[in-house]
């Protein structure tokens, strides 16, 4: 089990950090080319209305009620394939009508999102590029289904390689606008779709060639439908609150020149550590959880998610020390060109340094919430996110007027560490195979131990490479120290307090 977990995570989490790695090279592009401009701010938005609803219909929704059910039925040999075409046709069904509405209803939407654009032509930009990208929303949901059905069976390759997919359409079209003269934000908002249709063509693939052919068909409710829309629903309304949430954020940001992008970058910058470890490990975590539910394995479960949390927190907290740290540095080195200026990266680096702070929460919460959705309770997410919700809102909208759009940042980090208490304590409750076992906990303070320690001594690093940072030619070089020196530093220490054991790893991958 601890190598099924282990082996999983390094390929999920290897093809993430290549698709974050992509999807930094595509964002400092975005950044160089558009900077924090109305076409910047604009394409933002229109590209996060399909990303919000697809979190919302799928990762959000379907994938925790449907991925619990799919695994079941895969391992019981129980009618996976035609609950899986169940899904997929019913799913479509609905995201074909729901883009209609949206392509119709589009200016409200954008409102909705950024009611602070309509005082200049950022919301005019953003209507047309947000029903240019909006199908999107069609195309990632089936491929996040799709997704859930590879990995539910074992198979993470082709899912975690859809989005370095999207990362390199997304380049390769910015390339060829600059080079052929086109406009790069329309460019930008036509890449959308085509990107979304690429992806699902990708791991529709890879189901088939795993025995699960999704035809679309005329969808019907069944029984079995029925059960996922009654667990999916609660899911929903907490994937509505999370989305509420970062609805605040954007209408706040929005009445800040340029805040949508800063927070946007800092955003994406945190997203690295959040994507490699969060949901490497809530995805290969699940199904893990489901099957030992399923053969009444207690244990395993209690093992599979001490381990989790373990290797999570091991390679999350030193990311968060670094970006509390070094926000400066690294946004400067990684955005700091063409349209992207020095006022870009002070704003952008202190969203970067409060987000930092609430990365350990925001990835515990994945790997916690699967505990509740293994057992298809989707309700008790739903009431902690509802506290988040308040939180987030209180603080955001009521320090905006004292601290601008940074508020936005805190109301975030506040509210994410919230939920991850609330959804901590509830997990502990429902018995002993939720619990972090007595190893977590003594290795918990043991890895706080060894990232401060780190973080102490990258800041002494830090001083010694400073003037490296003057000098233009000497800027990634520096950096690259700042990075690896982290990284040696944290391995140092790790070592030393006891945080990790790389003996311990090593015999993971060794054993079947």
């Amino acid at each position: 089990m601890a190598s099924r977990l282990a082996r999983g995570f390094m390929t999920v989490g290897g093809w993430t950090m290549a698709s974050r790695i992509l999807g930094f090279v595509r964002d400092i592009m975005i950044g160089a080319f558009l900077g924090s401009s109305a076409v910047a701010e604009a394409f933002l938005i229109a590209f996060s209305l399909p990303n919000m609803f697809r979190r919302f219909f799928a990762e959000g929704t379907l994938n925790v009620a449907f991925v619990p059910m799919f695994a079941k039925k895969h391992e019981g040999n129980d009618g996976a394939l035609e609950f899986a075409r169940d899904a997929f046709a019913g799913l479509a069904f609905i995201l074909v009508i729901f883009s209609i509405v949206a392509q119709i209803f589009m200016p409200a939407l954008v409102y909705a999102m950024a009611s602070g654009f309509t005082v200049d032509d950022r919301f005019d930009l953003a209507v047309t590029y947000g029903r240019i990208a909006f199908p999107y929303i069609l195309f990632i949901s089936l491929a996040a289904l799709l997704s859930g059905v590879l990995n539910a069976t074992g198979r993470f390759v082709a899912a975690a390689a859809a989005p370095v997919l999207l990362n390199v359409i997304f380049i390769a079209a910015m390339l060829v606008a600059d080079l052929a003269g086109f406009d790069i934000g329309t460019a930008l908002a036509w890449t959308v779709p085509v990107a979304g249709i690429a992806q699902v063509a990708l791991v529709w693939i890879a189901a088939s060639r795993a025995g699960y052919r999704l035809i679309p068909r005329m969808p019907h409710m069944t029984p079995e439908l029925k059960r996922l829309a009654i667990i999916a629903a609660p899911a929903a309304l907490a994937g509505g609150v999370t989305q509420i949430n970062l609805l605040v954020g954007r209408q706040v940001a929005s009445f800040f020149e340029g805040a949508v992008a800063w927070l946007y970058y800092a955003d994406r910058l945190y997203q690295l550590p959040l994507g490699v470890v969060g949901i490497a490990i809530g995805i290969v975590l699940l199904p893990e959880l489901s099957r030992n539910l399923r053969a009444g394995d207690m244990a395993a479960s209690r093992e599979a998610l001490s381990r989790a949390g373990e290797m999570s927190l091991a390679l999350t907290i030193p990311a968060a020390v670094a970006l509390i740290v070094v926000p400066t540095q690294l946004i400067e080195v990684l955005f700091q060109r063409g349209a992207f200026t020095a006022d870009d990266t002070a704003r952008t680096a202190l969203a970067t340094a409060i987000y930092g702070v609430g990365l350990p929460a925001f990835v515990l919460q994945k790997v916690l919430a699967s505990t509740y959705f293994a057992r298809e309770n989707t309700r008790t997410p739903f009431h902690f996110a509802l506290v988040g919700m308040v939180v987030n809102a209180v603080l955001a909208i009521g320090l905006s007027y004292h601290l601008g759009f940074i508020a936005a940042a805190i109301a975030t980090t506040v509210a994410g560490w919230t939920i991850t208490g609330l959804t901590w304590v509830g997990s502990a409750r429902m018995g002993e195979d939720t619990r972090f076992d007595a190893r977590f906990w003594s290795r918990f303070w043991r890895i706080i131990a060894a990232s401060w320690a780190m973080g102490a001594a990258l800041w002494g690093l830090l001083i010694l490479t400073g003037p490296m940072f003057g000098i233009a030619g000497l800027k990634f070089a520096a950096l690259a120290i700042l990075v690896l020196g982290g990284i040696a530093l944290y391995g140092l220490f790790g070592q030393l307090f006891g945080a990790f054991r790389l003996s311990e790893i090593k015999a993971a991958f060794r054993k079947d």
